[in-house]
């Protein structure tokens, strides 16, 4: 099952896709993707019903974040052991756990915002799991069961607010529109083994990443386990798993993005999501 969410930021509809793709209107039966509706019992209903008597929504509409009223969004650093590499630091013994501001979700084609002062703005392909049922202290063979399912994420970066202004990453990695989610989310029946996903991302066509979930560290299941050791995980939190080699960052020369860019970026089985950057402008 595929389900997203449409309309204008802030006033999204819940959306069900059927067989080939069209999204059909679920406002009439859940307020959002989003809390309980992503647990066992809630996705079990949405599974029951037939797309075909829910109304189309129109083609055109803009594709918002895939997930609603998430809670947590919680990120992975290094968790690639080629992008550890292209990095030169070694292997994590543990996870590293950092946060991202929920205040930088956005839809998977809105544009990116190059924040005020920065230079160094930066992508980063990623598989993202969404928790389902509440999972606190769970132990690995069972984790699975606490995901509802999961969805292709670009975790953008500035890489000087994240490196070179003091303490942790979160200030490189929480400014608005740094956070695109969607386009759609991909119950975890969809995804046969999340550690055989291929994963890539372009920027004006040139494809910097070109990767796979199986080079990860520590994989989903082993994730969610250790997370929820340390907080409790809920419906709707999201867990960005790290990405692949290929950032700007590790590139000779370092290559950041401008406005103007066109990112491109998609994962198998989770769709795609296409950005424009734009320069950082005062709200009116």
């Amino acid at each position: 099952m595929r389900l997203a969410r449409y309309g204008a930021p802030g006033h999204e509809r819940p959306a069900i896709l059927d067989a080939d793709g069209v999204p059909h209107d679920l406002s009439g039966i859940v307020g959002d993707i989003a809390g309980n509706v992503l647990t066992r019992g809630g996705l079990a209903k949405l599974a029951a019903i037939d797309p075909a008597t829910l109304p189309v929504i129109a083609d055109g509409t803009r594709i918002g974040p895939a997930v609603g009223a998430v809670g947590k969004f919680i990120c992975v650093g290094l968790n690639f052991k080629d992008h550890a590499a292209e990095s030169n630091l070694p292997l994590p013994s543990q996870p590293i756990l950092f946060m991202k501001a929920t205040t930088a979700i956005c839809g998977p084609d809105d544009d990116i915002i190059i924040p005020r002062g920065s230079v160094k703005t930066d992508w980063e392909v990623e598989l993202g799991v969404v928790i389902g049922d509440v999972a606190r202290h769970v132990p690995l063979e069972k984790a699975l069961d606490h995901v509802a399912g999961y969805v292709l994420i670009n975790d953008v970066s500035e890489r000087e607010f994240q490196i070179e202004h003091g303490g942790q990453w979160v200030k490189g990695k929480s400014c608005d529109t740094f956070g695109p989610i969607g386009p759609f989310l991909a119950t975890k029946e969809e995804i046969a083994d999340p550690q055989a996903l291929k994963m890539w991302l372009t920027v004006n066509g040139h494809r910097y990443q070109n990767g796979t979930s199986a080079e990860m560290v520590f994989g989903v299941a082993e994730l969610v386990s250790y997370i929820s050791r340390y907080m409790t995980l809920m419906p709707g939190d999201i867990i960005s798993t790290g990405t692949p080699a290929g950032v700007g960052l590790g590139q000779t020369p370092p290559t950041y993005l401008k406005p103007g860019d066109v990112i491109e970026l998609g994962i198998d089985k989770l769709g795609a999501q296409r950005q424009r950057t734009v320069a950082w402008r005062p709200v009116e």
